[in-house]
């Protein structure tokens, strides 16, 4: 089984969003997490779908399932206070429906611009390896900076990729790991800013799937813009 968790939990505060998160935003009509959740409800290796929700906005998005006929939601549960405890909380909601082996598929809400092609591909990746990342090659050069004010190096860029979700694991795989990061006294779980890094954390070998440009993260204005512009010329 392929279940896709779909991450709402964002406040939408690097927007200066004050009366809705920016998943919550409306793009010609209709929110940003509809254009999101109707991408993972025509894949047809997707069978199941588990919301992680801002706990003032369930009764909402309940409304808007109905009215966009989004049939594959199975569960929707609250968001942690942390990236870690939304995807945490997401494990538990499944736990009891889903084998070792079945395939979590993990997404941000805020990139409604997902391909199949990128979600058929985590698919295979995970089958084939247990755990997958979504990435594009870093076309810019990346400087790194300790003090943020000057250079420390430069990496070398042909190794250097930017991170995407979905971010891809059997069941048991990604279960584990979070067990383990929590199993850890509070003072001495390092700081992680997403699923492949915690998993990376406990050892996990982690391939890569190729992602777009376009499957960008809808973080500041500027992003909201482009993805309007994606979404009008028919992408």
């Amino acid at each position: 089984m392929n279940i896709a968790v779909v991450l709402a939990g964002g406040s939408g505060s690097r927007m200066g969003m004050v009366d809705r998160p920016k998943q919550f935003i409306e793009i010609y009509g209709k929110p940003v997490i509809i254009h999101t959740l109707e991408t993972f409800e025509i894949n047809e290796k997707i069978d199941a779908i588990c919301v992680v929700c801002v706990k003032e906005w369930q009764d909402q998005l309940a409304i808007w399932l109905k009215e966009y006929d989004i049939r594959k939601v199975r569960w929707i549960t609250d968001a942690g206070s942390s990236r870690q405890g939304s995807s945490m909380n997401a494990l538990k909601a499944i736990e009891n429906d889903c084998g070792p082996d079945d395939n979590v598929i993990i997404h941000d809400a805020a990139r409604p611009l997902v391909s199949q092609r990128i979600i058929n591909e985590n698919i295979e990746k995970v089958n084939e390896f247990g755990a997958c990342d979504t990435v594009v090659p870093a076309h810019d050069t990346i400087i790194r900076s300790v003090d943020g004010e000057t250079l420390e190096n430069i990496p070398a860029r042909k190794e250097l990729y930017m991170g995407q979700t979905p971010q891809s694991f059997k069941y048991s795989i990604i279960r584990k790991a979070y067990d383990d990061y929590y199993a850890l006294p509070e003072d001495k779980r390092p700081e992680m800013t997403d699923d492949c890094g915690l998993a990376l954390h406990s050892g996990i070998k982690i391939s890569l799937a190729m992602g777009d440009k376009l499957n960008m993260k809808i973080t500041t204005m500027e992003d909201l813009l482009l993805v309007k512009s994606i979404v009008r010329t028919g992408r």
